[in-house]
């Protein structure tokens, strides 16, 4: 078997569509199966080039209110988020995997695309667009020779430094963070503000995200200064009515590429 992480390299099978095998975890009668591999047929893959980053959500279950991932990434996409993150800190393997086979479906239906936080493992198994990682996680140029060219790489960076860095090994865009101190990262202590926005999209030329504490009333701001968008958790997770919250949030968003 080649590749890495049991994935087979795809192939042209005789009707001319790429052959690729999967790791799947659903139970078989009483079997487990943990190794059994299934066939997949990938027949398009989402042009990352044509990404949105508007309204990025991300998803948090701890912050939702006792709804499901999926409820609230389906209520945030009806108000507008144009891409969604699946971050699952607390969940093992196989909970996260089964977490995302539900979103991966969704989202696929409706041409969304689906970043899995920090398991580049669970983005393989879900064939999800792409992976988001943080600085602790793997290298972004090594990640890159897991995933191949096609797939999204989004990278966290709190300094120019490391936004010059993730850009040169490969990243295909940034998450800048925090732009305003957030209770969802009380480890970081020192926000880039407003007025830190254009220093690190001057520095770069891939698109540039940033997360922390916006919300509707921000929005406007932030993305005039010079982001590409804005990705957002409680602000939306959150809230009593996510949809609406998102509804919001785009409009500021909107507003400010107008202007």
């Amino acid at each position: 078997m080649n590749g890495i992480y049991g994935i087979k390299r795809k192939e042209q099978n005789r009707e001319g569509r790429r052959k690729c095998w999967k790791p799947i975890f659903e139970r078989s009668g009483n079997d487990q199966n943990h190794g059994r591999l299934a066939e997949v047929t990938d027949i398009a893959m989402y042009d990352k080039k044509k990404v949105d980053y508007s309204l990025y959500l991300v998803t948090d279950r701890a912050l939702s209110l006792g709804r499901s991932n999926l409820a609230v990434i389906k209520a945030a996409v009806e108000g507008g988020a144009t891409l969604v993150q699946l971050r699952e800190k607390e969940a093992t393997t196989r909970e996260f995997y089964q977490e995302g086979l539900k979103i991966r479906a969704y989202l696929k239906g409706i041409n969304i695309p689906l970043v899995i936080n920090d398991r580049i493992d669970i983005a393989l198994a879900l064939d999800a667009e792409g992976v988001h990682l943080g600085q602790g996680d793997m290298p972004v140029d090594l990640a890159r020779k897991i995933l191949g060219p096609k797939k999204i790489i989004g990278a966290s960076v709190f300094t120019l430094e490391e936004a010059k860095i993730a850009e040169k090994l490969g990243a295909d865009y940034l998450g800048l963070s925090p732009i305003f101190v957030t209770e969802t990262k009380p480890e970081l202590v020192r926000q880039i503000g407003i007025e830190g926005i254009p220093q690190f999209k001057a520095a770069v030329q891939i698109p540039v995200v940033g997360i922390g504490s916006i919300s509707e009333s921000n929005a406007y701001e932030a993305v005039k200064a010079g982001l590409d968008g804005v990705a957002v958790v409680s602000a939306i997770c959150s809230q009593e009515d996510p949809r609406a919250a998102a509804t919001e949030i785009k409009k500021e968003v909107l507003r400010a590429k107008r202007s």
